[in-house]
Protein backbone atom coordinates (compact mmCIF):
# COMPACT_ATOMS: atom_id res chain seq x y z
CA UNK A 1 0.00 0.00 0.00
CA UNK A 2 1.56 3.28 -0.67
CA UNK A 3 0.78 6.93 0.73
CA UNK A 4 1.84 10.54 -0.30
CA UNK A 5 2.75 12.66 2.88
CA UNK A 6 3.24 15.93 1.31
CA UNK A 7 6.12 15.64 -1.05
CA UNK A 8 7.13 11.98 0.15
CA UNK A 9 5.49 8.77 -1.30
CA UNK A 10 5.84 6.41 1.30
CA UNK A 11 5.49 2.33 0.76
CA UNK A 12 4.39 0.84 3.60
CA UNK A 13 4.48 -2.63 4.42
CA UNK A 14 2.75 -4.42 7.67
CA UNK A 15 5.05 -3.84 10.56
CA UNK A 16 5.59 -6.35 13.32
CA UNK A 17 5.18 -4.96 16.82
CA UNK A 18 8.67 -3.39 18.18
CA UNK A 19 9.77 -2.44 21.82
CA UNK A 20 12.83 -1.10 21.64
CA UNK A 21 13.34 2.42 20.48
CA UNK A 22 15.10 3.40 17.29
CA UNK A 23 18.71 3.31 17.32
CA UNK A 24 18.67 6.63 15.55
CA UNK A 25 16.07 8.90 14.58
CA UNK A 26 15.99 11.93 13.10
CA UNK A 27 14.00 14.86 12.33
CA UNK A 28 13.97 17.83 10.36
CA UNK A 29 17.15 17.21 9.72
CA UNK A 30 18.46 20.58 7.60
CA UNK A 31 22.16 21.42 6.44
CA UNK A 32 24.18 24.23 4.94
CA UNK A 33 27.95 24.38 2.97
CA UNK A 34 27.66 28.46 3.79
CA UNK A 35 24.63 29.78 2.23
CA UNK A 36 23.30 27.18 0.12
CA UNK A 37 21.08 24.88 1.88
CA UNK A 38 21.44 21.52 0.71
CA UNK A 39 19.04 19.50 3.11
CA UNK A 40 15.49 20.02 3.65
CA UNK A 41 14.31 18.83 6.68
CA UNK A 42 14.81 14.86 6.62
CA UNK A 43 13.08 12.43 8.47
CA UNK A 44 14.44 9.01 9.08
CA UNK A 45 15.41 6.24 10.92
CA UNK A 46 17.46 3.09 11.58
CA UNK A 47 16.36 0.29 13.69
CA UNK A 48 18.07 -0.99 16.49
CA UNK A 49 20.26 -3.65 15.19
CA UNK A 50 18.73 -2.88 11.55
CA UNK A 51 20.66 -1.66 8.14
CA UNK A 52 18.79 1.60 6.59
CA UNK A 53 19.83 2.54 3.05
CA UNK A 54 19.68 6.57 1.63
CA UNK A 55 19.93 6.18 -2.24
CA UNK A 56 20.04 8.79 -4.52
CA UNK A 57 21.85 10.68 -7.78
CA UNK A 58 24.89 12.65 -6.97
CA UNK A 59 24.02 15.73 -5.93
CA UNK A 60 21.30 14.38 -3.80
CA UNK A 61 22.24 15.21 -0.29
CA UNK A 62 23.67 12.00 0.71
CA UNK A 63 26.97 12.20 1.89
CA UNK A 64 25.85 15.37 3.76
CA UNK A 65 23.18 13.51 5.69
CA UNK A 66 25.92 11.42 7.36
CA UNK A 67 28.18 14.59 7.85
CA UNK A 68 25.33 16.09 9.58
CA UNK A 69 24.40 13.10 11.60
CA UNK A 70 28.07 13.56 12.89
CA UNK A 71 27.46 16.83 13.33
CA UNK A 72 30.54 17.95 10.77
CA UNK A 73 28.48 20.78 8.70
CA UNK A 74 26.06 23.28 9.79
CA UNK A 75 22.81 21.71 10.77
CA UNK A 76 20.02 21.70 12.57
CA UNK A 77 17.18 19.35 12.67
CA UNK A 78 17.28 16.40 16.00
CA UNK A 79 19.49 13.23 15.75
CA UNK A 80 18.59 11.10 18.54
CA UNK A 81 21.24 8.35 19.24
CA UNK A 82 19.67 5.53 21.70
CA UNK A 83 17.31 7.90 23.06
CA UNK A 84 20.20 10.81 23.18
CA UNK A 85 20.34 14.02 21.58
CA UNK A 86 23.81 13.74 19.68
CA UNK A 87 23.06 16.83 17.18
CA UNK A 88 24.18 19.37 20.24
CA UNK A 89 27.15 17.66 20.89
CA UNK A 90 30.88 18.23 19.02
CA UNK A 91 31.53 15.65 16.54
CA UNK A 92 34.28 13.66 18.91
CA UNK A 93 31.64 13.41 21.09
CA UNK A 94 29.29 11.45 18.82
CA UNK A 95 32.59 9.37 17.74
CA UNK A 96 32.93 8.44 21.55
CA UNK A 97 28.74 7.81 22.02
CA UNK A 98 29.51 4.93 19.32
CA UNK A 99 29.00 6.52 15.48
CA UNK A 100 31.93 5.14 13.43
CA UNK A 101 31.92 6.87 9.72
CA UNK A 102 33.49 5.35 6.72
CA UNK A 103 33.92 8.16 4.43
CA UNK A 104 33.81 8.53 0.64
CA UNK A 105 37.37 7.88 -0.70
CA UNK A 106 37.96 5.27 2.29
CA UNK A 107 40.20 7.72 4.25
CA UNK A 108 42.91 5.19 4.78
CA UNK A 109 46.69 6.48 6.35
CA UNK A 110 48.35 5.85 3.24
CA UNK A 111 51.63 5.80 4.90
CA UNK A 112 51.02 3.64 7.58
CA UNK A 113 50.75 0.37 8.18
CA UNK A 114 47.04 -2.22 8.26
CA UNK A 115 47.99 -2.10 11.79
CA UNK A 116 48.68 1.25 12.59
CA UNK A 117 45.55 2.10 11.10
CA UNK A 118 43.43 0.05 12.93
CA UNK A 119 44.78 1.19 16.17
CA UNK A 120 44.14 4.68 15.17
CA UNK A 121 40.40 3.60 14.66
CA UNK A 122 40.41 2.24 18.83
CA UNK A 123 42.28 5.99 20.22
CA UNK A 124 39.26 6.92 21.60
CA UNK A 125 38.26 4.12 23.27
CA UNK A 126 38.83 3.82 27.44
CA UNK A 127 38.78 0.13 27.49
CA UNK A 128 42.38 -0.40 26.43
CA UNK A 129 42.58 -4.21 27.45
CA UNK A 130 39.85 -5.00 25.24
CA UNK A 131 41.54 -3.39 22.11
CA UNK A 132 43.93 -6.60 21.50
CA UNK A 133 41.24 -8.95 21.27
CA UNK A 134 39.20 -6.95 19.02
CA UNK A 135 41.92 -6.98 16.46
CA UNK A 136 41.61 -10.87 15.48
CA UNK A 137 37.11 -9.93 15.83
CA UNK A 138 38.15 -7.99 12.34
CA UNK A 139 40.73 -10.18 10.73
CA UNK A 140 38.10 -12.67 11.30
CA UNK A 141 35.81 -10.64 8.75
CA UNK A 142 38.81 -9.97 6.71
CA UNK A 143 41.81 -12.29 6.67
CA UNK A 144 43.37 -10.40 3.77
CA UNK A 145 44.35 -7.70 6.22
CA UNK A 146 45.62 -10.24 8.88
CA UNK A 147 47.87 -11.43 5.62
CA UNK A 148 49.00 -7.61 5.16
CA UNK A 149 48.84 -6.38 8.37
CA UNK A 150 52.46 -4.87 7.89
CA UNK A 151 51.86 -3.51 4.39
CA UNK A 152 51.61 0.07 3.96
CA UNK A 153 47.86 0.98 3.72
CA UNK A 154 48.65 3.10 0.30
CA UNK A 155 49.92 -0.23 -1.20
CA UNK A 156 46.83 -2.03 -1.21
CA UNK A 157 44.43 -3.12 -3.81
CA UNK A 158 41.11 -0.65 -3.82
CA UNK A 159 39.03 -3.59 -2.34
CA UNK A 160 41.46 -3.74 0.36
CA UNK A 161 41.85 -0.28 0.99
CA UNK A 162 37.93 -0.16 1.52
CA UNK A 163 37.89 -3.49 3.89
CA UNK A 164 40.68 -1.41 5.80
CA UNK A 165 38.56 1.31 5.94
CA UNK A 166 35.74 -0.32 7.41
CA UNK A 167 37.79 -2.40 10.29
CA UNK A 168 38.75 0.81 11.36
CA UNK A 169 35.75 2.23 12.04
CA UNK A 170 34.93 -1.46 13.83
CA UNK A 171 37.89 -0.95 15.84
CA UNK A 172 36.14 1.77 17.69
CA UNK A 173 33.47 -0.97 18.86
CA UNK A 174 30.54 1.08 17.02
CA UNK A 175 26.88 0.95 17.65
CA UNK A 176 25.74 2.79 14.75
CA UNK A 177 28.32 2.55 11.52
CA UNK A 178 27.87 5.00 8.37
CA UNK A 179 29.00 3.90 5.22
CA UNK A 180 29.55 6.53 2.61
CA UNK A 181 29.63 4.74 -0.88
CA UNK A 182 31.48 1.56 0.04
CA UNK A 183 30.69 0.43 -3.31
CA UNK A 184 32.72 3.25 -5.51
CA UNK A 185 35.58 2.22 -7.49
CA UNK A 186 35.11 -1.33 -6.62
CA UNK A 187 34.72 -4.63 -9.18
CA UNK A 188 31.55 -6.21 -8.73
CA UNK A 189 32.84 -9.27 -7.16
CA UNK A 190 34.51 -7.32 -4.66
CA UNK A 191 31.18 -5.31 -4.10
CA UNK A 192 29.24 -8.91 -3.67
CA UNK A 193 32.14 -9.26 -1.47
CA UNK A 194 32.04 -6.72 0.74
CA UNK A 195 28.20 -6.53 1.09
CA UNK A 196 28.37 -10.12 1.91
CA UNK A 197 30.90 -9.05 5.10
CA UNK A 198 28.22 -6.23 5.93
CA UNK A 199 25.73 -8.30 6.22
CA UNK A 200 27.35 -10.33 8.16
CA UNK A 201 28.69 -8.24 10.66
CA UNK A 202 24.94 -6.55 11.00
CA UNK A 203 23.54 -10.09 11.66
CA UNK A 204 26.90 -11.27 14.08
CA UNK A 205 27.75 -8.42 15.97
CA UNK A 206 24.25 -6.35 16.04
CA UNK A 207 26.11 -3.60 14.61
CA UNK A 208 23.05 -0.79 13.40
CA UNK A 209 24.11 1.06 9.40
CA UNK A 210 23.21 3.79 8.00
CA UNK A 211 24.33 3.28 4.36
CA UNK A 212 24.79 5.41 1.69
CA UNK A 213 24.59 3.70 -2.11
CA UNK A 214 24.40 4.67 -5.52
CA UNK A 215 24.47 1.33 -5.96
CA UNK A 216 20.52 0.65 -5.44
CA UNK A 217 20.34 -2.78 -6.15
CA UNK A 218 23.06 -4.00 -3.98
CA UNK A 219 22.00 -1.94 -1.22
CA UNK A 220 18.09 -2.76 -1.36
CA UNK A 221 19.41 -6.72 -1.45
CA UNK A 222 21.20 -5.39 2.19
CA UNK A 223 19.19 -3.06 3.94
CA UNK A 224 15.81 -3.79 5.90
CA UNK A 225 14.43 0.71 5.31
CA UNK A 226 15.02 2.55 2.62
CA UNK A 227 14.97 5.91 1.56
CA UNK A 228 14.90 8.18 -1.89
CA UNK A 229 16.53 11.62 -1.90
CA UNK A 230 16.30 14.04 -4.40
CA UNK A 231 17.93 17.04 -3.81
CA UNK A 232 17.74 17.41 -0.36
CA UNK A 233 14.35 16.34 0.49
CA UNK A 234 12.85 12.23 1.23
CA UNK A 235 10.48 11.86 -1.91
CA UNK A 236 10.49 8.05 -1.10
CA UNK A 237 10.67 5.64 2.04
CA UNK A 238 9.74 1.77 2.73
CA UNK A 239 10.71 -1.25 3.29
CA UNK A 240 13.48 -1.90 1.15
CA UNK A 241 11.97 -5.28 -0.29
CA UNK A 242 8.63 -3.98 -0.98
CA UNK A 243 10.69 -1.21 -3.00
CA UNK A 244 12.87 -3.71 -4.68
CA UNK A 245 9.77 -5.61 -6.14
CA UNK A 246 7.87 -2.86 -7.01
CA UNK A 247 8.40 -2.26 -11.04
CA UNK A 248 7.00 1.12 -11.59
CA UNK A 249 9.49 2.37 -8.01
CA UNK A 250 12.67 0.50 -9.72
CA UNK A 251 12.21 2.06 -12.96
CA UNK A 252 10.98 5.52 -11.82
CA UNK A 253 13.34 6.84 -9.21
CA UNK A 254 16.22 3.83 -9.51
CA UNK A 255 17.16 2.93 -12.63
CA UNK A 256 16.87 -0.75 -13.45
Amino acid sequence: MSAVLGSERRIDAPKPARDTMPLLAVRGLVAHYGPTQVLHGLDFEVATGGITTILGANGAGKTTTLRAVCNMVRSSGEVVLGGERIDVLATEAIVRRGVAHVPDGRGTFLHLSVEENLRLGAYSRKDRGDIEPDFERVYGYFPRLKERHRQQAGTLSGGEQQMLAVSRALMLRPRLLLLDEPSFGLAPLIVQHLFDILRTINAEAGIGMLLVEQNAAMALKVAQQAYLLETGRVVMSGPADVIRSDETVRRSYLGY
